[in-house]
């Protein structure tokens, strides 16, 4: 059986904040099923991640430590590689694990989803084209991954999560000794597509809303659109103007960048500009709720009992957020 457990992927600004000293990240009921129900759940969870250099696969490691020893845990790097997703499979199975919540520690839902899906059998169709490695290939030669285990595909990254901002404003808080007379820029990947874009700004808003709240002067969002030549040219142009500008007007000026770990190009984007750097999401404690509380809510939502959190938790929590909508 295979689920799949979403929530908007605009969230309410108003609500994260709402939620921010919770750590809860709304949940809405699985929109997929197929195949008969199993019976005799055992547990795990599987962590599709980008993965890097060995400094970033230590961090997203370090970040699923504390969750090994309550069940089996399995990190799949690459963009939603096969073969590290099968091994992944392989070793939740060998470990006893019959059900696996699949959570993709990305920013944006929509990374590599089509192929994601395609692999876990959720859709007959193969992307166009897919990734292997670092490699593009013709999506026809992608085969479904092998597995008798239960699936319950999470479609949830964490942009826009209330972890995420909560994240990003402990980065402000740590670099900023005069939040009022600090700027604040928060630049993230970005798509190619203007749609596709502005929609991943929207996401940002609700972490620049937080740190806003927070007392700081200025809070701007900017994507770089790092893999598309033309869009990120301006961008990199709109990016360095913004930062200028904040510095001329505030004493103090943090860059944070909305990814998983790391600084990512931006230091050549503004080389020779005034301002402090901040890390991306990892290392943090909040990173691990987060995926505690995306695997939970797969559970939950599938009617069984989280060794990860409480289905009550998430049941009010989610009754609260119908009745703020």
């Amino acid at each position: 059986m295979i689920w799949k457990t979403k929530r908007p992927w605009v969230p309410c600004a108003a609500l994260a904040i709402l939620f921010a000293a919770s750590g809860w990240t709304p949940t809405t009921s699985p929109a997929h099923e197929q195949a008969a129900e199993p019976t005799g759940d055992s547990l795990g969870v599987l962590i599709m991640a980008h993965g890097g250099g060995p400094e970033w696969n230590k961090q997203v490691d370090a970040s699923i430590a504390g969750l090994r020893d309550r069940l089996p845990v399995s990190l799949a790097f690459g963009m939603a590689n096969p073969e590290t997703l099968q091994a992944s499979l392989d070793s939740l199975r060998e470990r006893g694990a019959s059900t696996v919540a699949v959570v993709r520690l990305f920013i944006s839902g929509d990374a590599f989803l089509h192929q994601t899906e395609f692999l876990f059998g959720l859709r007959d169709d193969p992307p166009k084209q897919a990734i292997m490695g670092h490699h593009m290939m013709d999506g026809s030669h992608l085969k479904p991954l092998k597995t008798d285990s239960r699936i319950l595909l999470d479609l949830q990254g964490m942009g826009g999560s209330s972890e995420a901002a909560r994240i990003l404003l402990s980065r402000a808080n740590e670099r900023a000794p005069s939040p009022q007379e600090t700027g604040v820029m928060i630049i993230a990947h970005g798509m190619g597509s203007e749609e596709d874009n502005n929609r991943v700004l929207d996401v940002m808003q609700d972490a620049a809303q937080t740190i806003r709240s927070a007392g700081y002067g200025e809070v701007h969002v900017a994507t770089l659109r790092e893999d598309w030549k033309e869009p990120r040219a301006h961008a990199e142009q709109h990016i360095r103007a913004t930062v200028a500008d904040m510095a001329e007007r505030r004493e103090h000026v943090v860059v944070i960048p909305y990814r998983i770990s790391g600084f990512g190009p931006y230091g050549d984007v503004l080389d020779g500009l005034e301002y402090v750097p901040a890390d991306g999401l990892l290392p943090h404690h909040l990173v691990t709720e987060w995926i505690a509380a995306r695997a939970t809510a797969n559970f939950c939502a599938a009617g069984l009992a989280s060794p990860l959190g409480s289905c009550g938790v998430q049941q009010e929590q989610a009754a609260l957020e119908q009745r703020i909508r």
